[in-house]
C-alpha cells in the first residue's frame, strides 16, 4: 500500500510556506514559462491539497512490487470482468507517473462485446514507487525487457502494449525485441527523431521542419535532462516551487482546453516530491538519447501497430511518417486532446484501444 509519512507531508507544507518567489517582470501569457501568479495559485492549492484522500483513492487499486534484475518495480494489476480477457500493459512518460492511466482502468476492465482487458500499469524505473536505477544502463531497451519479464511472471505469454511519450518508445522496443510476445502495439504519436528520409512527402517535410523549430523553441528541457540532469535535479528536488513550476508548465503547454485538474497535478507532484524521483525520472532522457536501438528506425515487420494522434500533443505526426516506419493497421486523428489523453479524454483513448485490439483478438 502507498503510505507517505506525515513527516514528509509536513516538511512539504513548511517548504511551500517559505517559498521565495522571484520578482521582476511577469509574462502572464506562459510564453516565458509559468507566470508567478499561476505558480502562486498552484502552490496554494498544493498546500491545501488533501493527500490522504488522494492516497486512499490510489490504494483502491491493487498495487504490487517485484524485483526484476535487481530493480524493484511497482505496478498496478487489475483484472477485467468476464471470461474473455486480453492482457494489456500501459506505459507513461515524463513528467507523469502511473496516475496518468487511472481513468482508463474502469473503461478497459469493463466487459464490452464479450471481452475486457486485464490491465497492468508499471512505474518506470526511477519513477514513482519503482526503484531508482543504481547504475547506468536502464534505458528504453532494457525497460522493455523488464516489462516482458513482468508480464511473464503475471502469467501473460502474449499481451497488448500501449504507451505515450517515453512509454511509446518502450512499447516500440517490446515490439522490436520481444515480438513473439506482443499481440499488438498502440501508441500515442510517432517519434520524430528517426533519420530524415531522402524522399519525404510534403507532409513529412513540414513535420520535420516543425520538429526542428520545436527543438529550438520548446525542447530545451529535454536537452537539459539528457546532458546535465544532475544540475537541474539538485534544484527541483529541494524546492516544491521549483518542482511544481517545472512539471506544471508542461501540463499547461501540452494539454487541450480540457485541462488536467489541479488535484491530479498535485497528486503527481506529491508522488514526485515524496519519492524524490524528479532527478531519476529525468535521467531516463540521458539513457534514451544514448540508446542506439531506441533512437534507430524500428523493424517495419512485426506486431501490428495503431497510432492515435491528438491535436494538442507535441508535434502530431502525419500518417505518412508513421507508415514509413511501422506496420500501421489503425491511424486515428482525434478532434481533441493532447499529450496526456488518458487524463484529458480517457474515453476517446479507451475506445481507440478497444477498436484496434478488437481486430486482433
Amino acid at each position: 500500500r502507498i503510505n507517505i509519512s506525515d513527516a514528509i507531508i509536513s516538511d512539504l507544507h513548511r517548504r511551500i510556506d517559505e517559498t521565495r518567489f522571484s520578482d521582476g517582470f511577469d509574462d502572464v501569457t506562459w510564453a516565458a514559462g509559468i507566470p508567478q501568479s499561476e505558480l502562486k495559485t498552484l502552490l496554494g492549492h498544493w498546500r491545501q491539497f488533501d493527500w490522504r484522500l488522494a492516497e486512499k483513492q490510489l490504494n483502491a487499486f491493487p498495487s504490487y512490487s517485484t524485483d526484476i534484475d535487481g530493480t524493484g518495480i511497482h505496478f498496478l494489476h487489475i483484472r477485467g470482468k468476464g471470461e474473455r480477457r486480453v492482457p494489456i500493459i500501459l506505459t507513461n512518460g515524463w513528467p507523469s507517473c502511473f496516475v496518468e492511466f487511472l481513468p482508463l482502468i474502469p473503461l478497459l476492465t469493463e466487459e464490452r462485446n464479450g471481452w475486457s482487458f486485464d490491465v497492468v500499469i508499471p512505474s518506470l524505473p526511477g519513477y514513482g514507487f519503482s526503484d531508482k536505477p543504481s547504475v547506468p544502463g536502464t534505458n528504453i531497451t532494457h525497460i522493455a525487457s523488464l516489462w516482458a519479464e513482468l508480464m511473464r511472471r503475471l502469467g501473460y505469454e502474449r499481451f497488448v502494449a500501449h504507451g505515450s511519450d517515453m512509454g511509446a518508445g518502450v512499447v516500440e522496443r517490446l515490439r522490436a525485441n520481444h515480438g513473439a510476445r506482443v499481440i499488438g502495439v498502440h501508441m500515442v504519436n510517432v517519434f520524430s527523431g528517426y533519420p530524415t528520409p531522402s524522399d519525404p512527402t510534403a507532409e513529412e517535410h513540414a513535420f520535420l521542419e516543425a520538429a526542428s523549430q520545436w527543438r529550438m523553441l520548446e525542447g530545451a528541457y529535454a536537452m537539459l535532462h539528457a546532458t546535465k540532469p544532475h544540475t537541474i535535479a539538485a534544484a527541483l528536488n529541494d524546492s516544491p516551487a521549483g518542482l511544481a513550476s517545472w512539471i506544471a508548465e508542461k501540463f499547461q503547454a501540452w494539454t487541450d482546453e480540457s485541462k488536467v485538474s489541479l488535484d491530479v497535478i498535485c497528486t503527481i507532484l506529491t508522488i514526485y516530491w515524496a519519492t524524490q524521483t524528479i532527478g531519476s525520472s529525468q535521467w531516463l532522457y540521458r539513457e534514451a538519447f544514448g540508446d542506439i536501438g531506441a533512437m534507430s528506425p524500428p523493424p517495419k515487420q512485426g506486431a501490428p501497430v495503431a497510432v492515435a494522434i491528438f491535436p494538442k500533443d507535441i508535434l502530431p505526426a502525419p500518417q505518412a511518417w508513421g507508415e514509413r516506419w511501422l506496420d500501421i493497421r489503425q491511424w486515428t486523428v482525434m478532434e481533441r486532446g493532447g499529450h496526456f489523453p488518458s487524463l484529458e479524454v480517457p474515453k476517446l483513448l479507451a475506445d481507440d484501444i478497444r477498436a484496434f485490439v478488437g481486430q486482433l483478438c
